[in-house]
């Protein structure tokens, strides 16, 4: 798993210039699963987040149907991806675990976001919900999510 340099995430320079992948998986997630669910490529998905117990990193925010979800790894299994982000955060963090909660704010909004210690989308150093919305373009959808169902 890429884990970004220290104060990256703060530098609005830097992290702006990080590929898309890294950029929507490490400090913009909220951002891809908010623009997903505004396109709605598929039916049926809601945002859900990793949220690490104590006081350790690895939060994420991805979008599911229950069975499938959708993040900047492009399609999985919901409990692949889960257990993907155990394993790669209890790499640094032994014991470390997590709840999974069903999103229940706008995923868009500034406030809301900022309450929960993440950047509305006017915080970052250019607008990112077109470069979230080109990142999906990229997915053959149907496709996709029927490959991870296998």
């Amino acid at each position: 798993m890429y884990r970004a340099k220290p104060g990256i995430k703060k530098d609005h320079v830097r992290c702006w210039a990080l590929p898309d992948r890294i950029f929507f998986g490490h400090g913009a997630c909220h951002i891809l699963a908010g623009v997903y669910l505004g396109e709605a490529p598929l039916a049926g998905f809601h945002a859900e987040r990793i949220m690490p117990h104590g006081d350790v990193p690895g939060g994420h925010m991805y979008v599911t149907d229950g069975t499938v979800a959708f993040d900047y790894h492009g399609y999985s299994l919901r409990q692949r991806l889960l257990d993907h982000h155990r394993r790669a955060w209890s790499t640094d963090h032994p014991g470390w675990d997590y709840e999974v909660e069903r999103v229940d704010f706008p995923i868009l909004g500034a406030h809301a976001l900022n309450a929960r210690k993440m950047l509305g989308p006017g915080q970052y150093l250019e607008n990112p919900i077109p470069r979230a919305s080109a990142f999906i373009a990229r997915y053959d959808h149907q496709r996709a999510a029927a490959r991870a169902r296998g």
